[in-house]
């Protein structure tokens, strides 16, 4: 591992943050771009104000060097968990390059569709057909859209969260609040045509009775049950297997969305380990390792339907993302990579249980081991302790929020540096909690919560 980069706590301690670079052109940006960025979970408002690194001039591994060079580890979300394998994954990318050179887009299409497809098909046998889109929210879209073509109905029932798309926002149409315990609060369907309301149902996970509910009001007539396979918390209760019965009874597709958990758990998904068959399932994030690819995978005649609707765009037939999901999918079959993320979240989530009792801090790990995330118990100061540790872990050269979806790229080396950093932060929080002074230790504003404009 090249530690070049790395710099000491006492360089970074005085690094006046709101006067990097990245800093500066964040300001230009806040300007230029509505919300300042693409992507709500990228926002530096969400980790840390003012201080946190916005822009990135080189990635690899789980490291990563702001516009200033400083280095950091990736101890947090890692890219939303679209790179499984690490930043700029060399076999991964020397395939990419290969598409590059040999032209990525033409009047013809990539044969690296097929092959994917077939790889889709082998890693599931309950699929027989495959449809792309580059984007986790436009594969959600195509699959509610081929269920509703193959159903000839509109409503869909849905718990987790599925993406920015009108049909999932429709549910914050009729309640303001419907979607606040699966994804964030103050989700605003602004901009969703009204019409759409009533459309798109929100249950929890677990709670089978609930799906039940919506059954019985709207006499059944489901063009879809979308569910995540697993989040926080595993199924309970036959959880899933219920919801196929309840699909197969109306007659309804069942769609599970692997965008965040698949190839993590399971080379294929979550769902093959939990012995489930959907009629249709939904890819994109660490399938392609960080280039743009999204897949519906599903029962012929379901998937079928997709001809009797107009479902086609341009940029979903380049061949770089068919073809760094095939390199990827095959790497990460090779290397055994879910083996890897199941064991090291196991030792982040020791670590955190052992240096919380060490520091006498209330502090519990949730979630699954490949993408896990810590919470504090110390009521209304628990924000601030988030702010602190996030600011402290800065300065030491992690970039760390309290989640932590692990990569191939996180070695025990890594895990090991980054478990001493945490031990001399929480000891610092352990001192704010005692003397009180918490929100002075704060260089900048707590970290927003939930859905907030820039202005």
């Amino acid at each position: 591992m090249d530690t070049s980069g790395v710099k000491g706590i006492a360089e970074y301690s005085g690094v006046d943050w709101t006067e990097t670079t990245g800093a500066r052109l964040y300001r230009k940006a806040r300007k230029l771009i509505p919300g300042g960025v693409q992507l709500l979970s990228k926002r530096p408002e969400r980790f840390l104000p003012r201080q946190w690194p916005a822009y990135f001039s080189k990635a690899r591994g789980c490291e990563i060097w702001d516009l200033d060079g400083r280095h950091f580890y990736d101890t947090t979300i890692h890219c939303v968990g679209a790179c499984l394998l690490g930043y700029a994954d060399p076999d991964v990318n020397a395939a990419v390059q290969g598409a590059i050179d040999r032209g990525n887009m033409s009047t013809l299409n990539s044969p690296a569709e097929v092959e994917l497809a077939e790889l889709f098909c082998e890693l599931h046998p309950w699929a027989d057909m495959v449809r792309y889109a580059r984007a986790g929210g436009e594969t959600m879209s195509v699959a509610v859209r081929i269920a509703r073509a193959a159903t000839g109905r509109e409503t869909v029932a849905f718990c987790g969260y599925h993406g920015w798309s009108d049909w999932y926002l429709a549910a914050n149409l009729g309640d303001h609040d419907a979607l606040d315990g699966l994804l964030m609060p103050g989700l605003n369907p602004t901009g969703v045509p009204r019409s759409l309301a009533g459309t798109a149902l929100p249950f929890h996970y677990n709670r089978i009775d609930e799906l039940e509910a919506i059954i019985d009001r709207t006499g059944g007539k489901l063009a879809a049950i979308i569910t995540e396979p697993l989040r926080d918390v595993p199924p309970q209760d036959g959880f899933l297997h219920r919801i196929r019965e309840l699909a197969d009874q109306i007659g309804a597709v069942m769609i599970i969305d692997e965008i965040s958990a698949g190839w993590r758990f399971c080379l294929g998904g979550a769902h093959l380990t939990l012995d489930v068959e959907p009629d249709l399932a939904a890819y994109s994030k660490s399938t392609s390792n960080g280039y743009p690819m999204g897949a519906v995978i599903g029962r012929r005649e379901v998937m079928e339907a997709a001809q009797n609707s107009f479902i086609s765009s341009t940029y979903w037939t380049d061949a770089v993302g068919p073809t760094a999901a095939v390199a990827a999918i095959r790497k990460m079959e090779q290397v055994r990579l879910s083996e890897h993320t199941m064991r090291v979240g196991a030792k982040v989530h020791d670590g955190w249980r052992e240096l919380a009792r060490r520091h006498g801090i209330h502090m519990k790990p949730h979630g699954q081991y490949p993408m896990s995330h810590m919470a504090f118990g110390h009521g209304e100061k628990n924000l601030a302790l988030q702010a602190l540790m996030t600011q402290e872990m800065l300065d030491r050269g992690y970039l760390s929020t309290g989640a932590f979806t692990v990569s191939l790229a996180h070695t025990d080396e890594v895990i090991d540096g980054y478990l001493a950093a945490l031990d001399e932060v929480l000891a610092v929080l352990k001192q704010a909690l005692r003397k009180d002074d918490l929100q002075s230790r704060l260089k900048g504003p707590l970290p927003e919560q939930g859905f907030g404009r820039l202005t």
